[in-house]
């Protein structure tokens, strides 16, 4: 009840406050025996406002093995993915020799946020995607994107 109606409260006089608002009235309505099934569900959501179309898989539906770096390259294998993005601190782990001996490319993604429209105030950077989508709607996606198409470095 307290997140709700924190949202709402702080979302009511965004631009998008409408379009978006009833998912979050309808999902924190719902009693959730187990918090990895709301978190799928609102994943899942996001993904759609925003309109990424990933096949999503659980890992917990397979069998993968290793820690860390080994672990990403035997998903990757068991995958046949022939291409893995690695977060900025995938460097301090990657066993990036190991990824192109089996050749899988690897790129080490180091995202410059944007600044965007928010309601109060200067920007606040590295809120959630709730904020992204309450004031900016539609656009969401390609503000994330934005100064990230080309900033990757690639490995291979």
């Amino acid at each position: 009840r307290k997140h709700l109606k924190s949202i709402l409260l702080n979302y009511k006089k965004a631009p998008y406050f409408e379009r978006y608002s009833k998912f979050f009235e309808e999902t924190y309505s719902k009693n959730w025996c187990y918090l990895d099934d709301l978190n799928e569900h609102m994943l899942k959501w996001f993904l759609e406002q925003l309109g990424i179309k990933i096949l999503f898989l659980k890992a917990s539906n397979y069998e993968f093995e290793g820690t860390k770096s080994d672990l990403v390259l035997n998903m990757c294998k068991q995958f046949g993915a022939d291409l893995y993005i690695f977060g900025e601190l995938g460097k301090d782990y990657a066993k990036v020799d190991d990824f192109i001996d089996h050749g899988t490319r690897i790129i080490f993604q180091e995202y410059k946020h944007p600044v965007y429209p928010q309601m109060f105030g200067d920007f606040i950077p590295n809120l959630s995607v709730i904020d992204l989508l309450f004031n900016c709607g539609p656009n969401s996606l390609d503000i994330i994107m934005s100064n990230n198409m080309t900033r990757n470095e690639l490995v291979s």
